[in-house]
């Protein structure tokens, strides 16, 4: 019990700092479970639901304050959708996956070591259909067989090709997650048809994350300290994956 109460502190944290820019928090879920040593059948579709309920919080307080774009969005979710279907569906072997995630997190913590940082973007070009197809297509795979919802991945593709400015990125990337995640839970409860237990009160620390997060990112700026401390933990957890 004490330890699904920690875990649930950790995963209201990670909810709040990532909805706070269009992210659900997958990599800051898995890390945290990481941390706690569970098995990766109870990690992914975990993180995969937890991230459905955020974003939907998420993708709704940046759509409302007019931070969302449907040409952006369409083409990477036309692709990603069934792609991160296909990647729910796959067990990864366990030593496997942890490498996979492992890397992933670290990736994520790099990321989070550059929010805060000013954009850099001036003129926005349009999305080239066929590579969003194809980026999202490679998303969505990646992200339905481990568990995140992949906007650790769009959201900085989107800024470096100058597709998008910042908080419009956080509005496209918290839709194209919640409809990744969902594909990906679909795709594993086909195939598995397995929950863990502990998932309400993970839930509700998500949710009330979430919450406070988005209406936070969407209206105001967060320290920027708070994400680069929740990046010490990705590295952590991710050395842990991949060393242990």
């Amino acid at each position: 019990m004490d330890d699904i109460i920690f875990l649930s502190i950790l995963i209201f944290g990670a909810g709040l700092l990532y909805s706070s820019v269009g992210h659900a928090g997958a990599s800051g879920y898995l890390a945290a479970m990481a941390l706690f040593g569970l098995a990766p059948d109870v990690m992914k579709p975990a993180a995969l639901l937890l991230n459905i309920l955020v974003a939907s919080i998420a993708a709704m307080q940046f759509y409302r304050a007019g931070y969302f774009s449907w040409k952006i969005f369409l083409p990477f979710a036309v692709s990603s959708i069934p792609f991160a279907f296909i990647g729910g569906t796959l067990s990864l072997p366990g030593s496997f996956y942890k490498q996979v995630l492992g890397i992933i997190l670290l990736f994520a913590a790099y990321r989070l070591f550059q929010y805060g940082s000013p954009a850099t973007t001036d003129a926005i070009k349009p999305v080239p259909v066929a590579w969003a197809v194809l980026f999202g297509a490679v998303i969505g795979l990646l992200s339905g067989a481990v568990g995140v919802g992949g906007g650790i991945f769009l959201s900085p593709l989107l800024l470096f090709m100058g597709w998008a400015k910042t908080k419009q990125t956080a509005g496209v990337s918290a839709a194209f997650i919640l409809v990744n995640s969902t594909a990906g839970i679909a795709g594993h409860l086909a195939s598995v048809k397995f929950l863990p237990d502990a998932i309400y009160p993970w839930a509700f620390a998500a949710v009330l994350g979430g919450i406070i997060g988005s209406h936070l990112g969407s209206s105001r700026f967060v320290n920027a300290t708070l994400y680069r401390l929740l990046a010490v933990v990705l590295v952590i957890a991710g050395a842990k994956l991949m060393l242990v």
